[in-house]
């Protein structure tokens, strides 16, 4: 029996002002899909999708969803106008019974539905739109780069609940251990064409270099061909004028398809340069301690950086690590504990906030107004790792078209902003890298780029990222920040990382149990209770106390005397929900009665 499509789109075409975004396009998104969307920056994937979401109407071309069929979409930058909270945003569209499915998508991405909207941050108000998309639970989610701003923690969060949904989607993103963990299937768009292949993206660089090594065949074919007809023409076509017209004809038409076949957009020229070497030990800190109120950073934490380092730190949002490396670089004093800073350092900063960029500022007015890279009476020109250089000239390094050149700087895409910071960081002398989320809305071969010039930089690396595949191949140092003003020190990078730690995890467990025991045998006699069962006792009410709550929700909903007559499925869903909370209460209510019995008989 034939599956009925989720979407399917037909001959649509969509252009912005020169050339087209894509032309007589033709997809279809089937049931259960799980599609990467893979491109250079700027090549269209974003416009795709919300062409797919029905925000951008095509030129040309048709959209069908299938009546029923619902699509969602995770917005960007969403607009919160007229919502008090984040909460109230991502539940906009649920039912009054529903709210604990935005709390638990909150919890596992991490953000708070009580906060308000005015002081909610960019990276919060994504994960926000990020938890309502979650909570709708559509048949067909298209999802634009889910994991900025998400932490590691968030990612696999996220992860683990893509792969058990029975919903297809359509997935862009940067990071290439979650495209390989959740995609079948890939759709590439290059160069106003898309193409699909069906497999997932732990196949599409393959795929992608034979493709191009058949189009530089194909155009190596036809260049002799050309060469070789032009060559008759001008040597023998005066003699058989009348008779090979259509000759000429044909090596017009070879000319003319030529012509047309589109260049691929090479790589940015990146190139870092290290200034002159620093001295061998490039920070030395020792008993580092810092927190701020209750909250510690780092307790007791000590580091020394050699030249040529490169040390990762990672761990959940807000855990410190921008703290912590500041603490390093000597810009904020520790609480207790010294940092002492090496000889002849030059470090150079990638802000991961974008703060550094003014969005109405131009992108040439962003170079030329930058202190550290302007040319005295050159208005034109910038100083790039101590040489001139025309400012057009060298954003073209960094793939921005003349065009680019004089449009502000709040018209470019998340991955065009990276690279013109990179272009920014890049024309200075440095021996000491601090990146703050450098992979942030890059393509993949911009990544590669970046990867490699990384690798062969003279200079030191500090690096603040969520992006697995990257820290494995950069890091060789990586700093776990555990929380509670715990920081633990690992060689390798995050795979290297986790592997150490399940290896220390038989130790630490068999710790926890001695510890356990012990508590066990002091209290017991006094209380009747082993340590889990007090802690389970002490944490009952408080679960009694939110299902309690969640009960009240569903009840209040379910008092619509209508509600059955016109709304029978979400009538069904909230009676199931009803039912799975009493339960769990009934069950709740008596381990507590068990277990306070239980103690009050050893009193």
């Amino acid at each position: 029996m034939a599956r009925i499509p989720l979407l399917q789109m037909s001959d649509i075409s969509l252009t912005f002002g020169g050339d087209p975004v894509f032309d007589q396009l033709s997809l279809v998104v089937q049931p259960g899909d799980r599609v990467a969307l893979v491109g250079r920056n700027g090549s269209g994937k974003s416009t795709l999708m919300k062409v797919m979401a029905g925000l951008v109407e095509a030129d040309r071309g048709e959209i069908v969803v299938p009546l029923g069929i619902s699509v969602g979409y995770m917005e960007q930058d969403p607009d919160m106008k007229g919502f008090a909270t984040l909460g109230d945003f991502a539940s906009a569209s649920l039912d009054p019974g529903e709210m604990y499915k935005v709390e638990r998508a909150g919890e596992g991405l991490k953000f708070d539905p009580a906060r308000a909207v005015e002081t909610a941050s960019g990276g919060e108000r994504r994960r926000a739109a990020l938890a309502r998309l979650m909570a709708e639970a559509p048949e067909l989610m298209l999802l634009d780069e889910p994991t900025n701003h998400l932490d590691i923690e968030a990612i696999a969060w996220l992860e683990a609940e893509l792969k058990a949904t029975r919903a297809g989607y359509v997935l862009i993103s940067h990071d290439r251990a979650f495209l390989r963990a959740l995609t079948r299937a890939t759709l590439w768009i290059d160069r106003g064409m898309v193409r699909r292949q069906e497999k997932g993206f732990e196949a599409f660089e393959a795929w992608r270099d034979k493709v191009w090594e058949e189009e530089d065949i194909q155009r190596h074919k036809m260049d002799r061909k050309i060469k070789a007809e032009a060559r008759w023409a001008v040597e023998g076509i005066s003699a058989r004028r009348k008779r090979n017209q259509g000759r000429v004809r044909a090596l017009k038409d070879l000319r003319a398809e030529r012509a047309s076949m589109i260049s691929r957009q090479g790589s940015a020229a990146m190139e870092l340069s290290a200034a002159p070497k620093s001295g061998k030990k490039v920070i030395d800190a020792k008993g580092l301690s810092k927190g701020f109120g209750d909250k510690a950073i780092v307790s007791d934490f000590s580091l020394t950086v050699q030249r040529g380092d490169r040390v990762a730190f990672v761990g959940p949002n807000g855990v410190g690590k921008t703290t912590l490396i500041k603490m390093l670089m000597g810009e904020l004093e520790p609480d207790a504990g010294t940092v002492t800073l090496g000889t002849n350092l030059l470090p150079a900063v990638f802000d991961q906030a974008r703060a550094k960029l003014d969005p109405e500022m131009t992108l040439w007015d962003s170079l030329t107004g930058d202190p550290e890279m302007r040319v005295s009476g050159k208005a034109d020109q910038v100083m790039v790792r101590g040489n001139p250089k025309h400012v057009v000239g060298y954003l073209k390094e960094f793939l921005f078209d003349d065009r680019q050149a004089r449009a502000p700087v709040r018209s470019l895409s998340g991955g065009e902003k990276a690279r013109l910071l990179l272009a920014k960081l890049m024309a200075k002398e440095s021996n000491l890298l601090v990146m703050d989320e450098p992979t942030n809305d890059l393509d993949v071969e911009t990544l590669d780029l970046l990867q490699e010039l990384l690798d062969d930089y003279d200079g030191t690396v500090l690096l603040v990222s969520h992006d697995r595949d990257f820290l494995d191949r950069v890091a060789t140092t990586t700093i776990a920040m555990e929380g509670n003003g715990r920081a633990v020190t690992y060689a390798g990078g995050w795979s290297d990382y986790r592997a150490q730690r399940q290896e220390d995890a038989p130790k630490k467990a068999e710790k926890t149990k001695a510890k356990a025991e012990k508590v066990k045998q002091e209290k017991a006699p006094a209380a009747g209770l082993s340590f889990t069962e007090k802690h389970r006792l002490e944490a009952l009410p408080g679960i009694m106390e939110r299902l309690e709550a969640e009960i009240a929700k569903l009840e209040e909903f379910m008092a619509d005397p209508e509600l059955f007559t016109k709304e029978p499925v979400k009538f069904q869903k909230a009676t199931e929900a009803l039912v799975e909370r009493q339960t769990a209460l009934a069950e709740a209510e008596e381990e507590w009665l068990t277990l306070e019995e239980k103690a009050e008989r050893n009193t």
